[in-house]
C-alpha cells in the first residue's frame, strides 16, 4: 500500500511519474553495442540502481562521460569493497572486468577525461585519510562528505561544462550539492550503519550525537527514543543548510535534461528529510 497510498495522497504527481518512468525504460533498452559500453550500462544498474535512474536523462554523449566518471570515481570504494571485505558479487564482476571501463573512458573527449581524472585522483587522497580517521566535528563531517560526494557534484559540473551545455558552476554551489545528497544518505542509513558488521560505521561526528547520548549505538534503543528524535532533527538541520546553494546551483542550468538529472536525486533528499524530521521511520518507509 506504500507507494499506491503515496500516488492516492498525491494524484497530481501520477502523471509526471508515468511519463518520467516511459522515458527511463525507453532510454534503459537504448544499450550500445560495444562490448564496453554495454558492460558499462549494464554494471552501472546493478551497483547504482538510483543514478542508473536519473542518468537516463542525458543525451548520449554526456550520459557515456557520465558512466564512466562514476566508475572511475568510486574506484576506491570498490577496492576497499574487494580486497577488506570482499564486496558483494557485483561489485568483484566490475572490479575483475574493469578494462571494459578503461577502454570507455579513452573513447570520451579529452575535456571529459581531464574532468574524471582530476575528480578521482582527489576523491581516493581523501578518502584514504579517513580509512583511519573517525568524524568527531562537524567540519570532519564536512570534510569526509566533500570527499565522497562533495567532489562528484565537482567532477559533474566539470562534464556538464565540457558538454558545451553548461556554465562551470562554482566549487561552493557544487560541493553543496553533494553533501546534501550525502548527509541525506548518512541520516537515512544510521542503522544499517550502526548494525554493519564485523564493524559499525559511524558517519555522524561526534560533535552532534555526544549532545544527546554516551555512545552513538545508544540512539537505536527504544529507550532512548526521545533523545534520538532530537539528535536526528539536529542532523536534518545541519544537512539543509546546503539547500539554498542547492537551489542556487540549479536555477542557473539551462539544458532541461541536465536539470532533471540534478533535480530528481534534490527531491528525493528533500522527501527523505521532510520524512525523518521528528520521526523515527523503519528504512522502508523512506525514499
Amino acid at each position: 500500500m506504500g507507494s499506491f497510498g503515496a500516488i492516492l495522497r498525491h494524484p497530481d504527481d501520477f502523471y509526471p511519474l508515468l511519463k518520467l518512468k516511459m522515458a527511463v525504460r525507453h532510454a534503459g533498452k537504448q544499450i550500445p553495442p560495444e562490448p564496453h559500453w554495454a558492460f558499462c550500462y549494464t554494471m552501472l544498474h546493478k551497483v547504482s540502481r538510483s543514478f542508473g535512474l536519473v542518468i537516463q536523462q542525458l543525451d548520449t554523449e554526456l550520459r557515456n562521460a557520465c558512466h564512466v566518471s562514476r566508475f572511475f570515481a568510486l574506484e576506491p570504494l570498490f577496492w576497499l569493497h574487494y580486497i577488506y571485505c570482499c564486496g558483494t558479487k557485483e561489485y568483484k564482476v566490475l572490479m575483475d572486468q574493469f578494462h571494459h571501463v578503461s577502454t570507455a573512458f579513452l573513447e570520451l573527449g579529452k575535456g571529459y577525461q581531464e574532468a574524471i581524472e582530476d575528480i578521482t585522483m582527489r576523491m581516493g587522497a581523501g578518502m584514504a585519510k579517513f580509512i583511519c580517521k573517525e568524524v568527531e566535528t562537524i567540519d570532519d563531517y564536512d570534510e569526509y562528505c566533500h570527499y565522497v560526494a562533495g567532489l562528484v557534484g565537482l567532477g559533474l559540473s566539470k562534464l556538464f561544462h565540457a558538454s558545451g551545455s553548461e556554465d562551470l558552476a562554482s566549487d561552493s554551489l557544487s560541493n553543496s550539492m553533494g553533501l546534501f545528497l550525502q548527509k541525506t544518505n548518512i541520516i537515512r542509513d544510521y542503522l544499517e550503519d550502526i548494525n554493519e558488521i564485523p564493524k559499525s560505521r559511524m558517519f555522524w561526528p561526534r560533535q552532534i550525537w555526544s549532545k544527546y547520548v554516551n555512545k552513538l549505538e545508544e540512539l537505536k534503543y527504544e529507550e532512548n527514543s526521545v533523545k534520538a528524535v532530537q539528535c536526528l532533527n539536529d542532523m536534518v538541520t545541519n544537512a539543509l543548510l546546503h539547500v539554498e546553494e542547492c537551489l542556487t546551483y540549479m536555477s542557473a542550468l539551462r539544458a532541461p535534461a541536465i536539470f532533471r538529472f540534478c533535480a530528481i536525486p534534490q527531491i528525493m533528499a528533500i522527501g527523505t528529510l521532510a520524512l525523518c524530521y521528528t520521526t523515527i521511520l523503519k528504512s522502508s518507509e523512506v525514499l
